[in-house]
């Protein structure tokens, strides 16, 4: 039995995350890798979504002489071209997002493109994983100065990928509820890359510390900002995402869309919403 994997990212389709990965999961056996990505960074798009022009897309080659396709899309495109046939013939059971340039963690996961485009593949009910390796000062950064060795994550996720599809294979699903990913974080050292651990994990907390930069007053009138930071701090609480990379271990978090806050929906029900419509038919008789 072969499975068809989708490799997709949020750093473009020759980023060295996405090709070190893509070289891993070559290596798996009963693998059919496809590759859909876009053409250039598309970082923080979260689940940004092309609507109102048409997607373009090329054919691209990369070093060993196998083939992608480049988008000027999204991440989020990226899956929705693929399970909308894009690949003639060919559909994914599986969608596997990454190696992205830093770490996607707490409530780094709303903006992530990474995230997104495994995201996107429970949307079409197929399996997601999305892979991040950490920025190695911890940063949660769009710089790209640092230079990043992506073996070891590369071999952790297709590890993780075996599993995925041996235990799909054997079951005929994840031990996992339906419509939700796994979200996976390696760590990074200045020293490299050997994590201690692996540790399944909740998402953790952020304390951003974004500031206002003002760049230039335009001969219009208009104004350009920087609103970005770095070195952002985080609840080091156990059993989170964060304070697992920190500590050194591998963080694999299942994520999934339901966003509803369950506990408010009872204090709510109780709060007398129904008079809204009694008050605005009053102001109508008015």
């Amino acid at each position: 039995m072969t499975t068809r994997v989708l490799l997709t990212n949020d750093d473009g389709i020759h980023a060295d995350g996405l090709l070190a990965l893509r070289r891993s999961l070559l290596a798996l056996d009963g693998i059919d890798l496809r590759v859909v990505a876009p053409d250039g960074n598309r970082s923080a798009m979260a689940r940004s979504i092309t609507v109102r022009r048409p997607l373009r897309v090329r054919d691209e080659t990369f070093d060993d002489g196998g083939t992608g396709i480049a988008t000027d899309g999204t991440p989020t495109d990226c899956v929705r071209l693929a399970a909308h046939g894009v690949i003639e013939g060919w559909m994914p059971d599986l969608v596997v997002s990454g190696i992205n340039h830093g770490a996607n963690m707490g409530e780094d996961v709303t903006y992530s493109g990474t995230v997104a485009a495994a995201l996107e593949a429970v949307v079409h009910d197929v399996p997601g994983v999305a892979v991040s390796m950490s920025h190695p000062h911890g940063d949660w950064s769009l710089r790209r100065e640092h230079t990043w060795d992506f073996g070891v994550a590369a071999e952790i996720a297709a590890r993780i990928v075996a599993e995925v599809e041996r235990v799909s294979r054997r079951d005929g699903h994840l031990p996992l509820p339906t419509r939700t990913i796994l979200n996976v974080n390696v760590p990074q050292t200045d020293t490299g890359c050997s994590p201690l651990a692996v540790e399944v994990t909740r998402l953790g907390q952020r304390h951003y510390r974004d500031e206002l930069q003002p760049v230039e007053t335009h001969a219009d009138g208009s104004r350009s900002y920087w609103l970005y930071g770095t070195n952002h701090g985080f609840e080091p609480t156990p059993g989170t995402d964060l304070a697992a990379v920190a500590a050194g271990h591998v963080s694999i978090t299942p994520l999934h869309l339901d966003l509803t806050r369950e506990a408010a929906i009872a204090p709510l029900a109780g709060h007398g919403f129904e008079g809204l419509l009694d008050r605005i038919g009053e102001m109508l008789e008015d």
